[in-house]
């Protein structure tokens, strides 16, 4: 396990190299942690004005998914870390990496491998694991779906088993007579679907675990650390509102804990993972996980001593961790309400004139009508003044064209 003595001069021969696959505000925001440590960042992205693309010190553009790119890239940088910001990468290149000992994929090549495939990640949970989930069917075929939509009933959940970028939404399914739109939904355009139909359960609320893996500085052996669960809303589009701490029983909490640590110890490496769970009373359910800090995350920046992104850095170098909470604390996305390729930014004083509250523009282009374009932070004697406070701190920002439309969106990446 790699872990650098010592942390070298960004841009001079004995720099400590890393080397981000996307370039989205997540990968942004570990840049800047890195950047406080000393560390050279590399972002890699086919958009040349992605956020991250904006403060890494070296930016390079090209496809993440392109085995062959990735490969000569990875030869004339020689990064020592590798870390992926989404899942559609090209995982081969990032396993022979792995078993070349060439440099150290954040938090494996493994947990990547898995992650962009909910049918792995599911079996993996249910199966090997042995952890509690929803009841789920795999289907391709339409007579598949539908037999397997009898089997688990109304109402019912299905979306696409690729989890990467570009992929579609999940569909609500609450009688028979919406099973053929769900399945036109799901399957236009798309030469080999591949579908997950899940029960719905009856739970509580949804929290997201994030489960820390990094070396323990007194036994210099991997362990684990919990921050407070985050707790979160998804409306429509891209709009999130999340908070942390999210209240859960003592005894959730202990089962939240447990399936989270198993997830990330069977994933590998070490890191910030986010493990998504159902929680009906005592009870918890796996949904999903992110080899990585997660949107739901982005709370953290405000509520802990140290962010996920702080956390992840951390962890990467093999550096002490702290997750401690300072305060109650709530993030609030900002989404686009117009389609183009620049837009103006308006009320930002009448925002930041919410007490406690505060703002990030991500510097997005272009412009698409629910597309985040930045968030809001706030902090407060509990979460519900918390959240409000995001809330209103979000509704005052006016985003406004400043341009065209924007030309049709280029097709995402394909499920390898």
């Amino acid at each position: 396990m790699f872990i650098p003595e010592t942390i070298g001069t960004p841009l001079s021969p004995g720099a400590t190299r890393v080397m981000l696959l996307g370039a989205g505000e997540l990968s942004k925001e570990l840049a800047i942690s890195l950047h406080r440590l000393g560390v050279e960042v590399h972002s890699v992205d086919r958009d040349e004005t992605a956020p991250a693309q904006q403060v890494a010190q070296v930016a390079h553009v090209l496809d993440v998914n392109n085995p062959e790119r990735i490969n000569g890239l990875i030869a004339a940088v020689r990064p020592d870390f590798i870390v992926p910001e989404i899942e559609s990468v090209a995982t081969d290149v990032l396993e022979a990496v792995e078993a070349e000992d060439v440099a150290v994929v954040v938090p494996s090549a493994k947990a990547t491998k898995l992650c962009v495939n909910r049918e792995t990640i599911r079996r993996l949970a249910d199966e090997r694991l042995g952890l509690p989930t929803t009841a789920y069917n795999f289907v391709s075929e339409r007579e598949e779906f539908d037999a397997a939509i009898e089997e688990i009933g109304f109402p019912c959940i299905a979306k696409p088993t690729y989890a990467g970028p570009g992929a579609r939404g999940h569909v609500v399914i609450s009688s028979q007579d919406e099973a053929d739109g769900a399945w036109r939904s799901l399957t236009a355009g798309v030469a080999a679907p591949r579908i997950v139909v899940e029960r719905i359960v009856d739970f509580d609320y949804e929290v997201t675990m994030l489960v820390v893996r990094s070396l323990d500085p007194a036994t210099r052996q991997l362990a684990t650390w919990f921050c407070e669960p985050v707790g979160h809303h998804y409306y429509s589009g891209e709009r999130i509102d999340c908070w942390q701490p999210m209240a859960m029983s003592e005894r959730a909490l202990e089962n939240a804990h447990s399936v989270a640590a198993r997830v990330a110890t069977e994933l590998g490496g070490r890191g910030v993972l986010s493990v998504r769970l159902f929680v009906s009373g005592d009870d918890v359910y796996f949904s999903e996980v992110y080899p990585r800090p997660h949107d739901t995350g982005l709370v953290t920046l405000c509520s802990q001593r140290f962010s996920q992104f702080d956390l992840h850095a951390r962890a990467i170098l093999g550096l002490p961790i702290d997750t401690t909470l300072v305060s109650p604390g709530a993030a609030s996305m900002v989404t686009s309400p117009v389609d183009a390729e620049s837009v103006t930014f308006d009320g930002l004083a009448e925002a930041l004139a919410v007490p406690e509250s505060t703002l990030e523009l991500f510097g997005k282009s272009p412009a698409r009508v629910g597309r985040r374009m930045g968030m809001t932070l706030a902090t407060a004697e509990d979460c519900d003044e918390a959240l409000d406070r995001a809330q209103r701190c979000a509704e005052r920002i006016v985003i406004e064209a400043d341009g065209p439309a924007p030309a049709p969106a280029e097709p995402e990446p394909a499920a390898e």
